[in-house]
Formats: structure tokens, sequence, C-alpha cells
């Protein structure tokens, strides 16, 4: 019986929490790669792409919102791995809509389907940056802090326990699984 409970429990974990529209999930160029975009943006203009990462800016414009993106690769549920090291670069991400950058602060994960539009020159920190930007056409944001952990942490367990002394002796243990 526990068996199953375990295999019931893992099995609802197996799914992620973000879900690409229908409408979309044929447009995205599933052999297109961030580094092919940042090499060469003008040869994928038109392409639809999925992307994901880590906001570092956002700032609202006359048409829209600005979002500067650390590219960051995405694991098997679309969300964005939290190893920074393993960057390939920067890019920006339009968004028609107007957002509040109070509700997009640094250090946001996100996982965008995006068109790609066009490259604009820019600046990181003192050198000449080419910024690949790409159009939103659609924009998860990961809340849970919890999912934002590198995915290949696998199963983990916590052991804690707890004791008080008050006249009588007492205590409690107890163990934790998560997937």
């Amino acid at each position: 019986m526990c068996v199953v409970m375990v295999l019931l429990l893992m099995g609802g974990c197996a799914s992620s929490p973000m879900k690409i529209p229908e409408a979309l999930q044929s447009q995205i160029d599933p052999t297109l790669t961030f580094s092919q975009v940042i090499q060469h943006p003008e040869s994928y203009q038109g392409k639809m792409l999925l992307l994901g990462g880590e906001i570092l800016s956002v700032k609202r414009l006359k048409d829209g919102t600005r979002i500067e993106v650390l590219q960051l690769p995405l694991d098997e549920y679309q969300r964005p791995l939290v190893t920074r090291t393993d960057s390939q670069g920067r890019f920006l991400a339009m968004e028609k809509a107007f957002l509040d950058p109070a509700m997009f602060p640094p250090h946001t994960l996100i996982t965008i389907v995006g068109e790609v539009t066009e490259s604009v020159a820019g600046k990181l920190d003192e050198m000449d940056y080419q910024f690949p930007v790409v159009v939103v056409k659609d924009l998860y944001v990961w809340k849970d802090p919890s999912l934002t952990q590198a995915s290949n942490s696998g199963p983990w367990y916590s052991i804690f326990g707890g004791g008080s002394t008050g006249g009588r002796v007492g205590g409690g243990m107890g163990v934790g699984i998560g997937f």
C-alpha cells in the first residue's frame, strides 16, 4: 500500500506547472538554440523559441515593457536552472503590455515563448554588447522558490526533531521525503 502511495505522489510531481498554450506549441522551433540566436539573430527573425532565465532588470517604455534576462538552460519542466555559469549570454524580452517592474524584481526566474525580431546594440558594463531581442508571446514566472532549485537534485529527505523539559520530558521526531 505504501509503495502505491509513493508512486502516486511521484506521478503528481512529474508535471510542470508551466503550460505552453496549444496555439504556440506548434510554432516553437525545438531545434533552435539560444547560442544560435545570440551568434546570428538576423538569421532567425520570425522564428519562435522557448527561452528561460533570470530577470536582471525591467523597464517600462512608452510602447510596452523591456525585460533584460540572463539566459539559463531549461530543465525537463521548462524551468530555468539556477546555475549562472551555464548561461550563454543575455537577451531582451519585449512585452507589449505594461508590466509593473515591482512585480518582476531582479533574480526572478522566468520562461518565455518568444519570437526573434532583431539585435540591439547596448552596453554591458564598459563593453559593447549585442542583445538578441524576442517579442514575448507567453511568459511564465516561477514563483515557488522550491521550484527554482537545480532540477538534478532528485529526491530529498529531512529528519527533524525537538524536545522539551518542563516538569515532564517530551520529544518528537519526524521524517519527511520530497520529490
